[in-house]
């Protein structure tokens, strides 16, 4: 028996990286998923490398499109019965570089996509099903969003941002709604890659922990976070990041 049998969540920006091995976790603990992304090859790979594919269901489309989270939060009802648990894992960063000479459009989409959308998603599932029912969301923030991130400002404003979301709507979705974010430092994915690669033990030596994270580091704690062990943790941050905030970096 599974911590999760029976229970359903959507894990958005889940073809790869943290948010398929959040929902490879979900998974392998009994949860129903429905991934997101926007690529159909990327996620009908991802789909099944998750195994039971009686258990899994994919939706293609942007994050940030109002119409793509109804499709995800219908099929989730229809597809499974339920829905109990919603993973905001999607976000994006397509500039680098002082945060004083960023296109001004790049930083709207950021904000539109790491934070509006985020808001988006949750009311989106919680008029569907956890209003009535309860259940628990995670939003995926960065050690960025807790101290200032040089060449990544504004990603790391956005998450600043996801975490304050994170607190509100832990304060207004209680008792029944527990809401809470994972803030990770440098994970080892395609998204991060340019952070680390070719350099990787030159990035990690300053964590306590002297290595990078995996996606598997995140994907337990997320599913922690869902689960009823953290039956009293809500609109908290956990810094999954290898001790490097305690050491002083980001």
């Amino acid at each position: 028996m599974g911590r999760f049998d029976g229970r359903t969540a959507i894990v958005t920006g889940a073809s790869r990286g943290i948010g398929l091995a959040v929902a490879q976790r979900l998974v392998d603990d009994g949860a129903n998923v429905v991934i997101t992304a926007r690529k159909p090859p990327a996620l009908t790979e991802a789909a099944a490398s998750l195994g039971d594919p009686d258990r899994v269901a994919w939706v293609a489309g942007a994050a940030d499109d109002g119409d793509h989270q109804d499709e995800v939060v219908a099929t989730a009802l229809d597809r499974f019965g339920g829905l109990d648990f919603l993973v905001n894992n999607t976000g994006v960063n397509p500039t680098y570089g002082p945060m004083i000479e960023m296109d001004l459009e790049a930083a709207a989409k950021i904000f539109a996509v790491n934070v509006v959308a985020a808001v988006a998603w949750a009311q989106k599932v919680h008029r569907a099903r956890l209003a009535e029912h309860g259940g628990a969301i995670v939003n995926i923030a960065s050690v960025a969003g807790l101290r200032p991130a040089p060449n990544i400002g504004m990603y790391g404003a956005s998450k600043a941002a996801l975490i304050h979301v994170t607190e509100e709507l832990a304060v207004e979705l209680g008792p029944s709604i527990r809401v809470n974010a994972v803030a990770p430092a440098v994970v080892k994915t395609k998204f991060a890659s340019a952070l680390y690669e070719g350099r990787e033990e030159e990035v990690s030596a300053p964590y306590p922990l002297k290595r990078l994270g995996e996606p598997e580091d995140i994907g337990s704690v997320v599913a922690f976070l869902l689960s009823e062990d953290a039956a009293w943790v809500t609109g908290q941050t956990i810094s999954v990041d290898g001790g490097l905030l305690l050491a002083g970096g980001v």
